[in-house]
């Protein structure tokens, strides 16, 4: 029975539910621990991210026989005037733009309501829940907003906070890029022969898991945020680069990205013009469809496979328990999972092979 496949992976799911219940029984160990890791979790990730953005840049240049330390010099001058070139001619007209929006957003409740108050006017079949719901609506319209803007305010501290902890990123970009490749060898020194060649290969597989989901999603985010603001200057939607940086932004998030991109857009156009809010939905599909059918394919492949009802699960999960930062990596975090899975299951497989050629 021991030798038994299911009694091996039942053991397996019980020892697993055994260390997570040690877990939460002594996690007065582990929450420093956890603290630490919290700290230092933002230069980690922002430096890992640029790490994947950059590291094609330092291997064609090591191609040239280019010293490692100038070729870092190189991507920090690369990623220095890519900041200039936003902060001199893209972040002055967000800002105004995003100025004007918040300014405009009482003429824009003013609208709704009046809207609200014609349509209810105007019908006279309402059922009597549905009309008190209209009338709550329109009476806490003004708060509902309030409640908004000050989570927007919150968030924008956060972001403040966020950007202080960026100062770090730089220094561990430097050392990720000098001292990258000596990560793998001094992991697997310590295993034997065989091992380390597995482990290595595992190593190897999350780093093209990463490396195709990071530039593969940013890539895309960049191709959607042009297309958008493209389509909203044809259209001649206000605030077009401002509600363009943030479909950019929101589609970062897979598949569901798009999605919430859109509404900030269709609200404003549809204050502007209601036939505007249509044609920003036009906007938006013609931009999936160029993204889905010559972007993402070129860009992404198929390298993770992930099914859009996975997709879905794990963001909607992960958003319910860790907010927007387990939204933003659920996916990534499932990837990886996915690949040791995959990668022990098929070294189990192999290894079952092997014991059956040297029965045979």
């Amino acid at each position: 029975m021991f030798k038994k496949r299911w009694f091996q992976t039942l053991t397996l799911f019980i020892m697993v539910f055994l260390l997570i219940l040690l877990i939460s029984v002594t996690d007065f160990i582990f929450d420093p621990i956890f603290k630490y890791i919290g700290a230092v979790a933002i230069p980690i990730v922002g430096a890992g991210v640029l790490f994947y953005l950059t590291k094609p840049i330092v291997r064609l240049l090591d191609k040239y026989k280019v010293h490692r330390v100038f070729s870092i010099i190189i991507v920090f001058l690369l990623i220095s005037l890519v900041i200039y070139l936003i902060a001199t001619y893209i972040a002055p007209i967000a800002q105004k733009q995003f100025a004007n929006l918040i300014e405009n957003i009482p003429k824009m409740v003013e609208g709704a309501q009046d809207l609200i108050t014609y349509w209810q006017s105007n019908q006279d079949m309402l059922p009597k829940n549905f009309e008190d719901t209209l009338n709550d609506i329109t009476s806490n319209l003004q708060s509902y907003i309030e409640v908004a803007m000050s989570f927007l305010f919150g968030f924008i501290g956060q972001l403040i906070g966020f950007v202080f902890a960026l100062v770090l990123v730089p220094f561990f970009l430097f050392f990720m890029l000098k001292d990258g490749e000596k990560f793998v060898p001094f992991v697997t020194q310590i295993f034997s022969e065989k091992k380390a060649k597995n482990l290595k290969s595992l190593l190897h597989k999350i780093d093209e898991t990463l490396t195709s989901y990071i530039q593969g999603q940013l890539l895309v985010s960049f191709a959607i945020g042009v297309l958008l603001f493209i389509g909203y200057l044809i259209i001649d939607l206000h605030y077009a680069l401002t509600l363009a940086l943030f479909g950019m932004l929101m589609c970062v998030i897979p598949f569901i990205g798009p999605f919430i991109a859109v509404v900030p857009a269709v609200i404003v156009g549809f204050f502007q013009d209601p036939m505007m809010a249509v044609w920003v939905g036009v906007v938006m599909v013609v931009a999936q469809q160029i993204e889905g059918n010559l972007i993402s394919p070129n860009v992404m492949g198929r390298a993770l496979a992930l099914h859009p009802l996975t997709i879905i699960t794990i963001i909607l999960a992960a958003g319910s328990i860790a907010g927007f930062l387990g939204i933003l990596f659920a996916v990534p975090f499932y990837a990886i999972v996915k690949t040791i899975i995959v990668h022990f299951y098929q070294t189990y497989v192999r290894s079952q092979e092997d014991e059956e050629d040297a029965l045979i």
